[in-house]
């Protein structure tokens, strides 16, 4: 039987390249109403797109025609702004030239939104606080100040999850399995500094870390990287005893670079102890 040399519909339709997402989205983009005269097509033209992002003409014309090899971050970033791309497109942008995410954004706490803050206060037996790529905690819920400690009364440069780790003591006696959780904490930190690619913030926060801290500086020597934070995690909390918890961390969407950490108590007596000490902290307030 003869091979059917066509091209499959679906994954024609499926199927994106660099060149067609860019001259899609150059067609969305009207000129401004002195350049709209005279249009044959719409939408920007070659040579408008290439002024907006500082490139040569000729060059932006080799991306459209899949030539030349692939752009990088600088550039990347400046055709998305050329383009008004929003967030999605933007990804969309990366994924196309460097078949990867572009690089995180430094977060503002503002992109914590009344709704993320919903679903952090849906959890009542579970701790859960959302940081940002350098591990500034930015919301929590009542679960949270409950087991993890009351951020809202530290001062907001303290509200660091590695600066707690390393710096204070009460951390380090609340956890009988302290160094493995350091040694997890550092070789994911490092991880997040590669995802932003460099961040003058994160360089400044290992820097300060190392100073201040010879476990860190040791640790932080191995050079081990992970990407994830997630397991078990045993605690001695100062009112409720032993606590068995089970941590995991998730990217919240939509949110560039930020994080949800979600400590679930393991056993009914875990989740009994935590309701006791919400209850208590709900008291005090």
């Amino acid at each position: 039987m003869p091979v059917n040399t066509l091209p499959d519909p679906v994954a024609s339709a499926c199927s994106t390249s660099l060149g067609s997402f860019l001259r899609d989205r150059r067609s969305r983009l009207q000129p401004g109403p002195e350049a709209q005269i005279r249009r044959r097509t719409p939408g920007l033209r070659r040579e408008e797109v290439a002024t907006r992002a500082n490139v040569s003409v000729a060059w932006y014309t080799w991306l459209e025609q899949g030539r030349g090899g692939p752009p990088s971050n600088e550039v990347l970033e400046r055709l998305a702004r050329a383009l008004e791309l929003d967030a999605a497109g933007r990804e969309m942008l990366f994924l196309l030239a460097q078949q990867r995410p572009p690089p995180l954004s430094p977060v503002e706490t503002s992109s914590v939104t009344p709704a993320l803050q919903r679903v952090l206060d849906g959890m009542p037996t579970s701790a859960a606080i959302v940081k940002t790529p350098t591990w500034d905690v930015v919301a929590w819920n009542a679960a949270a100040v409950a087991v993890l400690g009351d951020y809202a009364a530290l001062p907001v440069r303290e509200r660091n999850v590695l600066r707690r780790l390393f710096g204070d003591p009460t951390m380090r006696a609340c956890q009988p399995h302290w160094e493995e959780s350091a040694r997890v904490a550092v070789a994911v930190f490092r991880f997040d500094i590669a995802r932003m690619g460099g961040s003058a913030e994160a360089s400044a926060l290992a820097a300060e870390l190392q100073d201040s801290s010879e476990d860190f500086r040791r640790l932080w020597a191995e050079n081990d990287v992970l990407n994830h934070w997630g397991g078990t995690k045993q605690m001695r909390h100062s009112v409720a005893g032993h606590l068995t918890l089970e941590y995991s961390a998730f990217p919240v969407a939509g949110a560039d670079g930020l994080s949800m950490v979600v400590f679930t108590p393991v056993t009914p007596a875990d989740v009994e102890a935590v309701k006791a000490l919400v209850s208590r902290q709900a008291q005090l307030a």
